[in-house]
């Protein structure tokens, strides 16, 4: 797979889907899924077990695709290149030519 441009605790924006226009911070990315804090919210119903004794319905974040998303840098979401700086690769807001990392 490619060079991913969104990684782990980069703050992101959501450009498609139910939850479009809200922003929030990456826990994990996997497969070209992204689970994003606060967003693509599901319930779900556990049984109960040891780890849960109460069981019941729980809120937690679903995968949400990454192409749906756009990463924030500076307060505005910006589309991400790359270049090579000091023998380093660098992610780089198109807009305005700046390194994000």
């Amino acid at each position: 797979m490619a060079t991913l441009k969104i990684k782990k605790g980069d703050t992101v924006k959501v450009i498609a889907g139910k939850d479009k226009g809200k922003e929030g911070k990456v826990l994990s990315i996997k497969d070209g899924k992204v689970i994003v804090e606060g967003i693509n919210m599901i319930t779900k119903h556990s049984k109960p077990s040891m780890a849960n004794q109460q069981g019941g319905i729980v809120n937690k974040e679903a995968a949400i695709d990454i192409s749906n998303l756009m990463v924030m840098h500076k307060g505005q979401a910006v589309r991400v290149g790359f270049k090579v700086e000091d023998g380093k690769k660098v992610r780089v807001a198109k807009s305005t030519g700046e390194v994000i990392d």
